[in-house]
């Protein structure tokens, strides 16, 4: 032991006292560590007896008074017979198996103005359970459900309505009040196309609406069912041989690269003889060209 001491207080440093309590302290904590594992085996391994609860559970079932069920009356076989709830007597109803208070509250209940209308308003009376329900469920005069009545007309009661035409309206000529009554084209949308439209000079196809920004195919779609655009519709054009550089460019289709050559051209070569002139220009394609034809001209 002594040499025990010796190596504890050489190896951690300890003093006399402290090597003493060390030396107390593990016998102890080896005993709390192995304490419970020890007592949860010993515990577990014992046989468990249930012969008190057995005869206290036997005491109680004992002393209950069972007692038998509203809806049936003593049991006995009896001949089944089809009937009415809402016309059968109350000895009847006894002879089919009710018990004496069920019967009374059947007959209560039809005094008071109540009627069974099908089979399954005998379950929601006090005291029907789903054992005498299905026994009977063959014998009660009642249909499943309750048939709706359905009132015939001739076919002349009602008079025909007029065929619905819709009449669609120019789109050159509309304001803003009239486009906001297609759906999904509010105030701002409403606002642009007109804008577009002013700047353009007016359509000459449905399909510009597509270049009106943000307005989507679907929102073009509706607009087309309500409105068009006439087919001689000849929109406001541009004077090629007057017109300023400035007021050019303004044009959604004409670029200001594009109008500053028109100027340049018209300054080197004089005024246009053809609106096909511009194609001399070499900054026009033939799909560019014939956007912007029907917005030019060079008659006075």
């Amino acid at each position: 032991m002594n040499r025990l001491k010796a190596w504890i207080r050489s190896f951690f440093g300890f003093s006399r006292s402290e090597t003493n309590a060390l030396l107390i302290l593990l016998p102890l904590m080896v005993l709390l560590i192995f304490s419970e594992p020890a007592y949860r085996y010993w515990f577990t391994n014992q046989e468990v007896s249930f012969f008190k609860d057995s005869l206290r559970l036997d005491s109680l079932v004992a002393k209950w008074q069972w007692e038998k069920a509203d809806s049936i009356s003593e049991s006995v076989d009896r001949p089944l017979f089809r009937f009415n709830p809402n016309t059968t007597s109350r000895d009847s109803l006894l002879q089919l198996g009710f018990s004496p208070s069920l019967a009374r509250r059947i007959v209560n209940y039809r005094t008071k103005g109540g009627i069974f209308k099908i089979k399954s308003d005998l379950l929601k009376m006090y005291g029907v359970d789903t054992i005498l329900y299905r026994k009977l469920y063959s014998f009660i005069d009642l249909p499943l459900v309750v048939e709706k009545k359905t009132r015939e007309f001739p076919k002349d009661s009602f008079p025909k309505r007029p065929a619905f035409t819709i009449t669609k309206l120019d789109l050159n000529v509309a304001d803003t009040t009239q486009l906001i009554t297609v759906y999904g084209i509010g105030s701002k949308f409403s606002k642009r196309i007109v804008e577009y439209r002013e700047r353009l000079g007016g359509f000459v196809s449905m399909d510009q609406l597509n270049e009106v920004y943000r307005l989507d195919t679907t929102a073009v779609g509706r607009i087309k069912k309500k409105f068009f655009v006439s087919l001689g519709f000849v929109p406001r054009q541009i004077q090629l041989n007057t017109v300023t550089e400035k007021e050019l460019a303004a044009h959604p289709y004409i670029s200001y690269k594009l109008a500053a050559a028109v100027v340049a051209y018209r300054f080197q070569h004089g005024n246009f003889t053809s609106i096909e002139d511009l194609v001399n220009l070499k900054l026009l394609t033939e799909k560019d060209f014939q956007r912007i034809k029907p917005y030019i001209t060079i008659n006075p």
